[in-house]
């Protein structure tokens, strides 16, 4: 017995020791790189497609939790410049953290509270954080650093959450909805679901850093007319002749960046939803593929999603301002009164109007801000589509696949020429505004004072 009490007592002796040892390891090298903040994006993309949020409201909901995990990046290194004070009504507040504060995890605690606060699904993102903090735990984070670091992420994210608060979003989501009018020119419903138009006060949300929704306004579309000389039946009849022509590359392009989170199949007297990402949602996948190919740790990755996610947030105020301005007809409308009753474009029109073109528009935002953090040539593998069933592409430069992305609407039979051309100069405009008005690095400082 008294050899069995011994044995017990060495065996705690030893388990004690474990425990000691993981929670006083170099805990500081759990979290070197930004693989745990990507991991929490796609989930946030995931729970994104189940909810079936709308492109501009998805572009909100990843914008604010890469701000919250930012804004810790910028506490934990003197380098970054916060937000704060920079973004549009984004008030300084003063963080206290103590000595122990592990920032790495800090960071991914606003993340996930921020993130959680913006979506209906939340246990999903629950789930996905208490499974990254207990593997965390284990890898010897000593639970009282752990506690302290996670509340003073959350800390953070209530500041941003305080902020998001006050965009006008909640607010707007009990404005008249969208009266479709009879006027030739304007938007009408499309099929095969002939849904409502999608957000329509939304150049009512605060931007994060345009002075105004029509600051870059775009040229007028061009004057609407059935008349088979006119420039405008010109202009649909290009989409009608391209899209009975495709050629096997320009309908993998299309496919590529489809991006329609409200694509409706129907099967004789069954309609049911096919769920795709958006197009801000194909955007921060390529920032993270950015960042995972720079090598960048966990601050540059928390730097690079923010950054990507406010110019992306901007760029679809600024685009659904103009699309609700001119309310010009889609392609398929068009050509299916004036041209050919039959004709079907490849890609399903998404339900909102016509110009200028959303992906065109945010596209070319976040790849100037993607240049401005990565520069170029920029070598990457665009795998965001492979979750959903479509193979990778490769691209030299971010403006290679800003290009790639605005042509593709063309392809797909869902915008004239004018909004992709029209909608690429707004988004390199925005961008490049972006570019010189925001600074998350104080290296950075110089040029702007140049």
């Amino acid at each position: 017995m008294k050899n069995k009490i011994q044995r017990l007592f060495l065996a705690m002796l030893v388990m004690v020791s474990v425990i000691a040892c993981q929670d006083n390891n170099n805990y500081h090298e759990v979290i070197k790189d930004g693989d745990y903040l990507i991991a929490a994006q796609l989930k946030l993309t995931d729970v994104i497609i189940h909810d079936i949020f709308s492109p501009p409201v998805a572009s909100r909901i990843y914008a604010y939790p890469a701000i919250a995990a930012f804004e810790v990046a910028a506490l934990a290194d003197p380098s970054y410049r916060s937000f704060m004070g920079q973004l549009n009504r984004f008030e300084k507040a003063e963080f206290e953290p103590s000595e122990d504060i592990y920032y790495p995890l800090a960071s991914l605690a606003a993340y996930y509270k921020v993130g959680t606060a913006m979506i209906f699904s939340e246990n999903l993102v629950q789930e996905h954080k208490e499974k990254a903090f207990k593997e965390i735990r284990e890898k010897g984070v000593p639970k009282k650093v752990f506690d302290r670091s996670v509340a003073f992420g959350e800390q953070v994210a209530d500041h941003v959450i305080a902020y998001s608060k006050k965009d006008n979003y909640h607010e707007s989501r009990s404005f008249e909805k969208y009266t479709v009018k009879s006027d030739a020119y304007t938007w009408q419903p499309t099929p095969p679901a002939y849904m409502e138009g999608i957000e329509p006060h939304w150049n009512k949300i605060r931007p994060f850093f345009l002075q105004s929704a029509d600051q870059f306004k775009s040229v007028p579309p061009t004057d609407f007319s059935t008349d088979p000389s006119s420039q405008f039946y010109k202009e649909a009849d290009e989409v009608f002749t391209i899209v009975k022509n495709l050629s096997d590359e320009q309908k993998d392009i299309a496919m590529f960046w489809d991006c329609n989170p409200y694509k409706v199949n129907v099967k004789g007297h069954v309609m049911f939803a096919e769920k795709k990402i958006t197009p801000g949602g194909h955007w921060m996948g390529i920032a993270a593929i950015a960042s995972k190919t720079a090598g960048q740790d966990w601050k540059g990755t928390a730097e690079t999603l923010a950054y990507t996610s406010i110019a992306i947030f901007d760029a679809f105020i600024a685009c659904w301002d103009e699309k609700y301005r001119s309310i010009l007809i889609r392609p398929e409308t068009y050509i299916n009164k004036y041209i050919d009753e039959d004709w079907l474009p490849l890609l399903q029109t998404p339900p909102f109007p016509e110009y200028t073109s959303g992906h065109s528009v945010a596209s070319n935002a976040a790849a100037e801000a993607l240049k401005k953090l990565f520069g170029e040539p920029f070598h990457f593998v665009d795998s965001t589509e492979v979750a959903y069933g479509l193979p990778i592409r490769e691209f030299d430069s971010f403006r290679q696949a800003a290009d790639e992305a605005a042509i593709s609407r063309l392809y797909g039979g869902i915008h004239y020429m004018p909004a992709i051309v029209n909608g690429a100069t707004k988004g390199q405009n925005l961008g490049l505004f972006l570019n010189e008005k925001v600074i998350t690095k104080s290296q950075n400082l110089a040029k702007v004072n140049e």
